[in-house]
């Protein structure tokens, strides 16, 4: 039996002998005599950090963010927090990723709806197992796209500006990225997951803001698992999980915000293997770090963001480095 672990922006996939690196973010493996399994589909782990209460700061019309993400790690965490215990445990990613976005001008009640969709991809990936990656390895491709619709509520405001900003959204991540059940390196997961959020901005003054954002994640089945699972597998469901990121920023100068932002995520029910529950297959991270984000005007924004994890189960534990461009166009 398998449970899974999620690296970064890249689903990790080990088997017996053979290490799967997937862009959305979840990891099988089972290397020893006790085999271990990371199922969860790559979600947004501090992807969105300050001021993300409102996404279309420019105002109406359409958006395109650009991100790219750097990660590694050294560690790959078990049940227990622990490392696996192969030689070595590293992986490295670099991968990008393309919003469009577009809010409504039209005006519904106390806010506006809009849509936005991401497309995810991995430029490169390395592993090394100390073993010549008889158990780890890592490739690069196109992931499954997130979509969803969601409501921009209007700022409340106060006597010096807005007080707080807030928007909901139902999204899911579909499965349209490469699958094979019997290769080590998929860059799609194959299966469905709805990941709906509240996201909302908190202004203790017009300088100094904190923000949140908070999922909740179902994953569909997988009719098509991996061979790890063995031949008696005929469909695997990884668990519920709850995550969110947050930080505080300020505006030390009047396009220049410097702050602190994180991420958390916690497995919340157990990975099942044709229907029954597999003990030990929860997964947990945090991250916390420094970022900045600098205003060019109201129409472009750039931010970097680094993250430092701790915590891990059932997951890789490592460092994410993040550039985000934003551009609004009119």
């Amino acid at each position: 039996m398998r449970k899974t672990i999620a690296i970064g922006t890249v689903q990790v996939e080990l088997r017996p002998r053979l290490l799967a690196l997937c862009i959305v973010g979840a990891a099988t493996f089972s290397a020893t005599s006790k085999s271990h399994a990371y199922d969860l589909p790559a979600v947004n782990l501090g992807m969105t950090t300050f001021l993300d209460g409102t996404p279309t700061m420019g105002g109406p019309g359409w958006y395109t963010s650009q991100w790219i993400v750097s990660y590694s790690a050294d560690k790959l965490a078990n049940s227990q927090g622990n490392n696996l215990g192969l030689p070595l445990e590293r992986v490295s990613v670099l991968s990008e990723a393309t919003q469009i976005l577009y809010l409504s001008p039209t005006k519904v009640g106390a806010g506006s709806f809009g849509f936005e969709f991401v497309v995810p991809s991995i430029f490169s990936a390395s592993a090394n197992d100390g073993l010549g990656n008889q158990v780890l390895n890592a490739s690069q491709g196109f992931g499954d796209v997130s979509f969803g619709a969601f409501y921009q509520f209007d700022p409340i405001m106060g006597p010096n500006g807005p007080l707080f900003i807030g928007r909901i959204e139902a999204q899911a991540l579909a499965p349209i990225g490469r699958y094979n059940a019997a290769v080590s390196v998929n860059p799609g997961s194959n299966f469905w997951s709805f990941n709906p959020y509240f996201a909302g901005t908190l202004f203790l003054s017009p300088k100094w803001t904190v923000t949140t954002r908070f999922h909740y994640l179902w994953n569909g089945e997988n009719n098509d698992p991996s061979l790890t699972y063995g031949p008696s597998a005929l469909n695997s469901q990884a668990g519920q999980a709850l995550h969110a990121n947050f930080s505080t920023e300020y505006a030390v100068a009047d396009k220049f915000w410097l702050g602190i932002n994180g991420y958390w995520l916690q497995q919340m029910t157990n990975t099942k293997v044709n229907g029954i529950s597999v003990d030990g297959t929860k997964e947990r991270v945090w991250a916390l770090g420094p970022g900045m984000m600098y205003a060019f005007n109201k129409d472009n924004y750039l931010f970097f963001n680094a993250f430092y994890e701790f915590g891990a189960v059932n997951r890789s534990q490592g460092q994410k480095y993040m550039m985000r461009y934003v551009r609004h166009w009119d």
